[in-house]
């Protein structure tokens, strides 16, 4: 009784328009105050607790590193070694487009980021070349997507802090299934270009690969930086998320100089301001958490599925399904800091590892970024692109469907997900 009183709550101020965060926290103050004995103190005190976790500091850090990067010069020198490498294939610029995508996510942790960064150099670029508007906006909604499924990502932090899982392991279960998906999207997008005989490039020689690939160096450098530093045991990821921010301002001021000091307060402003709006999130979500675990739901829950002789492949399928529908009305980090608390303990009793569970959550939240009403990804094409929701939801829906198989592999077939860390880890 008390959990249909929960969501109602929530979904009823929800409804109203009212922010995610601030209704996350009204639910909880509302009912803790009028149907709880839970003294105020106790709710204080979780406000703080709950986000004194140190990995939650590489939020922030990787938020700043981004929008250095974004900023900086490095997505079009990105570019310009993608295009060396692939663009003589069919629909050779689109190509480049994703692997762009792929190598700036392993640098930024961000989606919305690397659809910025990548889309508004190439969008442009293969419009010139001759590609329809809806291909190029299609190829980079969805390869954008990638932000938050190669290590680092803001979204696998905010898994970790719910659920006390590794972020390190996190981080390296994201790799493979990462590499997976830029494939498959790039398959996808050849497939279409070689069926529409849309354009291709020169092929580069090696020597104009080779400059293309020392000007991205610095970089590509970071990936090196961030993934070493943390497998090496030399930093944490939250050291790393700092190292990453320090580097990123440093070759994006020094080194390239496309952005001058004097821009510099501007991205430490933006990054603050995303910061505290993602902060203020996880604040709300760890009081929602604290309310759902107090009121046993996650326990009952997992009793009800466990007597119901629910098993481990029809419980990922509700997920699955929970999570997608969720994406309709939530943006990821909402998703994952309300959901993750009340699913992780099932998952768990049916023996399905945190790790690829985590992973599972991911790719959930990549999909959920391309799709309306409030896709992300879609929302920062369209200002791109100056095309309407409903048109660029037609133009994703080749690699919308292409993600939703790669969903239904990683979900049944956990070995993509732990095979690297359990190499390393083990």
């Amino acid at each position: 009784m008390n959990a249909a009183i929960i969501f109602v709550l929530l979904f009823g101020l929800m409804l109203t328009g009212m922010p995610i965060s601030i209704s996350l926290g009204l639910t909880v103050l509302t009912f803790l105050f009028t149907m709880t004995d839970v003294p105020i103190q106790s709710v204080a005190l979780k406000l703080f607790t709950g986000i004194e976790k140190f990995e939650i500091m590489a939020i922030p850090f990787f938020i700043l590193a981004g929008n250095f990067l974004t900023h900086g010069g490095v997505a079009r020198r990105m570019i310009n070694f993608a295009t060396a490498m692939v663009g003589h294939w069919h629909g050779g610029l689109a190509l480049a487009g994703v692997m762009a995508c792929a190598l700036f996510a392993a640098v930024s942790g961000s989606s919305p980021a690397t659809v910025v960064a990548i889309g508004s150099i190439i969008l442009p670029a293969m419009v010139r070349q001759g590609f329809p508007n809806k291909f190029g906006a299609g190829v980079i909604t969805t390869s954008g997507a990638l932000g938050i499924l190669i290590p680092p990502s803001i979204v696998m932090v905010m898994y970790s802090v719910s659920t006390n899982t590794s972020v390190g392991k996190l981080f390296m279960a994201g790799v493979v299934p990462g590499l997976m998906l830029a494939f498959l999207l790039g398959l996808t997008t050849w497939y279409l270009a070689r069926k529409h005989n849309y354009p291709r490039l020169p092929k580069a020689s090696w020597a104009e690969r080779g400059a293309a690939f020392r000007k991205s160096g610095w970089g590509l450098f970071l990936i090196v930086i961030v993934m070493g530093g943390i497998y090496t045991g030399i930093f944490t990821p939250t050291e790393a998320a700092a190292m990453a921010a320090v580097y990123a301002f440093i070759i994006a001021v020094f080194v390239y100089k496309d952005m001058g000091l004097k821009q510099v307060p501007k991205v430490l402003l933006d990054s603050a301001s995303m910061s505290a709006m993602l902060l203020y999130i996880i604040t709300n979500a760890v009081l929602f958490s604290f309310l759902v675990t107090s009121e046993n739901i996650p326990q009952a829950m997992a009793a009800m599925i466990t007597d119901s002789g629910l098993g481990p492949i029809t419980f990922l399928l509700v997920v699955n399904v929970l999570l997608l529908l969720a994406g309709n009305v939530m943006e990821p980090s909402s998703i994952v800091l309300i959901m993750a608390p009340i699913l992780f303990p099932v998952a768990m009793k049916l023996g399905i590892d945190p790790v690829h569970f985590g992973i599972l959550i991911v790719v959930n939240m990549e999909v959920g970024m391309c799709h309306p009403p409030v896709g992300l990804n879609l929302y920062v094409a369209s200002g791109i692109t100056k095309m309407g929701i409903t048109e660029l939801t037609v133009a994703v829906m080749p690699w919308l469907l292409t993600m939703l198989a790669f969903l239904a592999l990683v979900t049944y077939v956990p070995q993509i997900s732990l095979w690297l860390p359990n190499l390393v880890f083990d």
